[in-house]
């Protein structure tokens, strides 16, 4: 169909061989911690991490490289818009015989990003169900609330930006923080049909999400500096970038990378397209995916079902990693409700757990998205600088994809 999954011979050793042992690669904090947790608490286990460099930097690469060596490791963090590549290269195991039992632990778009039709290819780890991060101190000082509907947030962003030269609403984004963004306006970019891929890249409704965008540009109502760029960092904390469109995971980077922000910021559920709408867009979050050559896959699926639930993992995992659990019964976690003096001791947490169940259940993710990420960004970055429009950065990505899937003799249809 879609794709392939297999069993071969691998490296980790056989359920029937007495003590199971695993390899497990990953890069986020508290995994090395966590590991040794679920080792101390199952003997019958053994589970060996690894640490590889992120997966975009090159984890990805390492991990497709050992599936079609034949000594892949049995389990592996991937990100939910790489499962999908994964899958179409033949690189994972179905585990859903063993997983399908769990699904109801999980948000539902959490697992519906680690199933591709009746597989089920890991366990959903973090989600990133998205807020609107803003500068109280600024929105207070121009008697501002949070805006209820993207239409409140323009005309907001108009008085923000005339308040004072060089402060601006917000400002670019890229690749899945945009995805985010389409994500809420159900505005998705892939579908199936059968056994072949759709992409809807084009569609009316990413269309109308790119149109919004481009008009705050046009206008003059966005920053410049790009996301994650010291020039951002500089403007959250001084007061020029006033909202980020962010998920849950951005709290920690925020407060890590503008200190001088301290007190000042706020989180407030996203605006909505239509008043009354509850609609909620996702970025980021992984998987503790099952390889190819997994021959415990049973195992790994016990193992990754426990990274994803036991409380005391998560101690880490919130901690040194700022994740967001994608496990329903996790959200009452201590951690994930306290003030936070950064956000000038609200309980940020109380927003995200809020809308978390209100993401969209329909996304996908499509089978050679670093290709469309690359290209997707290269013509929003033009875009953003006035060089071109997004919803012709949208159209040209889904012509580059579609051609990209064609060229690895996937199924399309158009």
């Amino acid at each position: 169909m879609l794709v392939l999954a297999g069993c071969s011979a691998g490296s980790d050793a056989d359920d029937a061989d007495g003590p199971v042992t695993m390899t497990f690669w990953g890069w986020a904090g508290g995994y090395a911690e966590a590991v040794k947790e679920f080792n101390r608490t199952h003997p019958d286990m053994k589970v060996e991490f690894q640490q590889v460099v992120p997966g975009v930097k090159g984890g990805y690469q390492k991990m497709l490289n050992a599936v079609q060596a034949g000594d892949a490791p049995c389990l592996a963090q991937v990100g939910y818009e790489s499962l999908p590549s994964f899958a179409a290269q033949g690189a994972l195991t179905d585990v859903s015989t063993y997983a399908s039992a769990d699904k109801g632990d999980f948000q539902s778009a959490a697992w519906q990003s680690v199933s591709l039709g009746e597989a089920v290819y890991g366990a959903p780890v973090d989600v990133g169900p998205m807020a609107m991060f803003y500068n109280k101190k600024v929105f207070d000082s121009l008697g501002l609330k949070p805006a209820k509907t993207w239409a409140e947030y323009k005309k907001q962003a108009k008085k923000i930006r005339d308040s004072k030269p060089g402060r601006f609403i917000s400002s670019p984004y890229l690749n899945y923080d945009y995805a985010g963004l389409a994500w809420q306006g159900d505005a998705g970019w892939f579908a199936t049909q059968g056994d072949a891929w759709k992409v809807t890249m084009d569609s009316k409704a990413n269309e109308g999400v790119a149109d919004y965008w481009q008009g705050l540009t046009d206008d003059g109502l966005m920053g410049k500096a790009p996301m994650y760029d010291q020039s951002w960092y500089r403007g959250l904390g001084d007061g020029s970038i006033v909202t980020v469109v962010g998920a849950a995971w951005q709290a920690g980077v925020i407060k890590g990378g503008a200190k001088d922000g301290a007190g000042d910021w706020a989180v407030a559920p996203l605006p909505q397209w239509k008043a009354g709408e509850e609609r909620v867009g996702n970025a980021g979050g992984s998987s503790t995916a099952v390889l190819k050559g997994c021959k415990s896959p049973e195992s790994a699926w016990t193992f990754a079902h426990w990274l994803s639930t036991d409380k005391k993992a998560w101690d880490g995992l919130i901690t040194k990693a700022s994740l967001y659990p994608a496990a329903k019964d996790l959200l009452s976690l201590p951690q994930l409700n306290a003030p936070d003096p950064y956000f000038g001791g609200q309980n940020i947490h109380r927003v995200f757990a809020e809308a978390a169940p209100k993401v969209g259940t329909d996304w996908t993710w499509g089978p050679v998205m670093a290709k469309t990420v690359a290209d997707l960004d290269d013509g929003l970055s033009r875009a953003w600088a006035g060089k071109g429009t997004i919803p012709d950065a949208l159209r040209t990505a889904q012509e580059k994809t579609l051609a990209e899937m064609k060229s690895q003799g996937l199924r399309t249809s158009e």
